[in-house]
């Protein structure tokens, strides 16, 4: 089981009076730790134009990340794909993939935000197709020769050679709970994120339909599950809530907003029980327990995304909690 950890959105809450670039700096702060941890991968997460500066520039930071880092894999958790001219997304994919001698894995989705369409002037009811074009493109993009798909978002033509291309095979990964978005990405891509508002039964029951779709169409190849999960390590779990507890509750307050489009001035207390009992956190034992009934329900190969990253959280804070999934956590789960 591999462990990684994020996802980094460089969000300032309301109380936080640092510069945006510190919160630049902590994030790399925090890759290099992620690295010295021996943890598995770094993740960053994208949104646009939102009052609390949540992280836009996707392949900007996945590239001081390669560049902060050695031999962890990078990612993005996800990118929005109908939001991107498909061609500039493969070029920069592959410079990052490149600059980071093969540690990208591109993770994408088709998108919910409707002020983030309406902005960017694509229709959101384009969105699956636009997500599907995009993958067909950058498969294309990054194989040798020509690119070899008409595309009827991006005005490129067949015959054009895109350049850079990668040394070597650049895993997609796509994200989306409801069906359809489960076997696109079976079907079309090496790698799909359960999101974390799954159970983990929830979860094994789109790992069995994958596995099965994959099974049945003769698709072969590595293809990796990732998992995502808020939580924190502490000394118990009353600290470890309390260290997470306000960033995490902002950030699911912003994400209801992102997600129906309003304003959400405060989350309800159910909603903020449901998130309480939906996190993993505590001590290092405990949170290796609840990771091993991930590994016991989807097996080895698993690759769990530990969401660690609260906006506001102390800087030092996330540290000792990255060092300690590390010496802790990791090891036993290995």
């Amino acid at each position: 089981m591999k462990l990684g950890t994020g996802l980094f959105t460089c969000q300032r809450r309301p109380d936080d009076d640092r510069p945006t670039s510190a919160l630049y700096d902590e994030m790399l702060t925090l890759a290099r730790t992620i690295e010295d941890a021996g943890l598995d991968s770094a993740w960053v997460s994208e949104h646009h134009f939102l009052d609390d500066g949540y992280l836009s520039g996707t392949m900007p930071a996945l590239g001081a990340l390669a560049a902060a880092t050695d031999e962890i894999e990078i990612g993005s958790c996800i990118a929005l794909a109908p939001l991107y001219n498909a061609v500039r997304l493969a070029e920069d994919a592959a410079t990052v993939d490149l600059v980071s001698n093969g540690r990208l894995t591109l993770g994408l989705a088709i998108g919910s935000n409707p002020r983030e369409f309406a902005e960017f002037g694509v229709p959101q009811e384009e969105r699956v197709e636009r997500l599907a074009d995009t993958v067909d493109l950058l498969r294309g993009a990054w194989s040798d020769g020509p690119l070899g798909h008409e595309s009827p978002y991006n005005p490129v033509s067949p015959d054009t050679s895109i350049t850079p291309k990668p040394d070597g095979h650049l895993p997609i990964m796509l994200g989306g709970a409801a069906k359809p978005a489960v076997r696109r990405a079976a079907r079309t891509a090496d790698g799909w994120c359960a999101p974390s508002s799954l159970s983990v039964g929830a979860v094994k029951k789109r790992v069995d339909d994958i596995r099965q779709v994959r099974e049945k169409e003769g698709l072969d190849g590595d293809f990796t599950v990732y998992v995502l999960q808020h939580g924190f390590v502490g000394d118990s779990r009353e600290e470890a809530w309390d260290a997470m507890k306000d960033g995490y509750l902002y950030l699911q307050r912003r994400y209801a907003e992102i997600f129906s489009g309003e304003s959400v001035p405060e989350l309800d207390d159910e909603r903020k029980r449901e998130l309480k009992d939906q996190a993993i956190f505590g001590t290092p034992e405990q949170v290796r327990e609840e990771l091993e009934t991930y590994r016991d329900a989807l097996g080895d190969d698993v690759h769990f995304i530990f969401r660690t990253y609260h906006p506001g959280t102390g800087t030092e804070e996330m540290v000792e909690c990255i060092e300690r999934l590390g010496e802790e956590v990791a090891p036993e789960l290995a």
